[in-house]
């Protein structure tokens, strides 16, 4: 007997996860948090300074969004779309990937931009029932998740 299910495993995973400059920089709301508590205790302005700044650093990273394809469909944060709806990607890097994030970013598509990543894919929707023109997608790595794009469309 064949095995008729689809194919559903994972081709690509990427969290957008902050650059460790924000990080530091949102870390560094901590040990103002503990100035705050300075007049009620020295140890506890240290630990709840502590406290605030490793709660926001995993809050951050944890609410990264996720770029993902699986199985046949592919997912940019919130969003989803089945990978028979969209056509060839094109994986950018340097001057192009900044020109598709800024003067070439279409009114109609739909962005996950990142600031601090520098690539982008860029792939049409040819879906004629959906309003969206193109889905732009930060990554570090374009190359590899236009690759796991094609490779879900076959």
């Amino acid at each position: 007997m064949q095995n008729i299910a689809p194919d559903a495993r994972t081709r690509y995973r990427e969290r957008l996860s902050p650059s460790l400059w924000l990080l530091v920089t949102v870390a560094l709301a901590g040990p103002m948090v503990a100035l705050i508590f300075v007049p009620i205790g020295s140890t506890v302005a240290l630990i709840v300074g502590a406290a605030v700044s490793a709660v926001l650093v995993v809050a951050f990273i944890a609410l990264a969004p996720v770029v993902s394809v699986d199985g046949d469909v592919l997912r940019a944060g919130r969003a989803h779309i089945e990978v028979q709806h969209l056509g060839t990607p094109r994986a950018l890097s340097a001057e192009e990937a900044r020109q598709a994030r800024g003067p070439g970013l279409p009114a109609r598509g739909w962005h996950l931009i990142r600031g601090g990543v520098d690539g982008v894919v860029v792939v049409p929707n040819d879906d004629p029932d959906d309003p969206v023109d193109t889905w732009t997608i930060s990554t570090r790595t374009p190359d590899r998740l236009a690759a796991a794009i094609v490779a879900a469309q076959r």
